[in-house]
């Protein structure tokens, strides 16, 4: 199901939205990782979003209804986070996220998946992100085995 290209809007996150994005945040990642070593409490991951990735990043979130379904932070050209609502995905969310996150840094984005996360790695590849690497989870704080992904301006996309 595709949404209406009216009834969604990509806005900046502001810091009022920490709270829900958190909450997105933490839901998300029990809902599609729950392999996941947690490393932090919910407590600690509210903190985070409010103090750091929201002072530091470009945060940019997909709102319907006033609602927030989705976010995508940015670090320069690392894509560093990108999560919908448990139940909304496959409705071109991310695709708009991601679209804003490729018009925020139009020659090149990084970023890492894990490597279980097979949804996550499908959906960056459909929209031109190339494997780079793999590691066996030392880069991370999970310890879990991850991919880096590239995608550039320049990337051929035949076949896409």
């Amino acid at each position: 199901m595709t949404p209406e290209p009216s009834s969604i809007t990509i806005e900046r996150a502001s810091p009022r939205d920490a709270g829900e994005i958190a909450a997105l945040y933490l839901a998300s990642r029990a809902a599609a990782l729950p392999y996941l070593h947690r490393c932090h409490s919910d407590a600690e991951v509210r903190d985070w979003i409010a103090t750091v990735m929201l002072a530091t990043g470009e945060t940019w979130v997909a709102r319907e209804a006033g609602r927030i379904l989705g976010f995508v932070t940015l670090n320069g050209e690392e894509l560093d986070q990108l999560y919908l609502l448990p139940g909304h995905s496959r409705r071109g969310i991310g695709s708009l996220l991601l679209a804003k996150a490729k018009e925020r840094s139009p020659e090149r984005l990084s970023l890492f998946a894990f490597q279980r996360n097979t949804d996550a790695r499908a959906f960056y590849e459909r929209h031109g992100f190339r494997l780079v690497d793999v590691n066996d989870g030392a880069r991370n704080e999970e310890g879990e085995p991850d991919a880096l992904y590239e995608w550039g301006a320049s990337f051929p996309t035949e076949g896409l």
